[in-house]
């Protein structure tokens, strides 16, 4: 257990961090999931406006739950996906 004011402190800013780290991964994830379902239900203007909701949110999500690069990664295959249902 903490004895330090600031040691006490910093537990409860990382617990509210990490709530709101998770929720935001598992957001991406929930997206993520509805395009590739999206996709795979042969809709593409259902799956047009899924990748658009999922590229939002993996993209506010770069730089503080990923890296942008793998953001950037993700958001890219998935419109490849949506791209070739034409």
């Amino acid at each position: 257990m903490a004895n330090h004011k600031s040691s006490k402190k910093r537990i409860l800013v990382t617990a509210k961090k990490n709530a709101v780290n998770n929720a935001r991964r598992s957001a991406v994830k929930t997206e993520t999931k509805k395009a590739l379902n999206a996709i795979a239900s042969g809709d593409k203007t259902v799956a047009t406006n899924a990748l658009r909701m999922a590229e939002s949110k993996i993209m506010k999500s770069a730089g503080k739950i990923m890296p942008k690069k793998r953001a950037a990664r993700k958001v890219s295959r998935l419109a490849k996906k949506v791209a070739k249902m034409a």
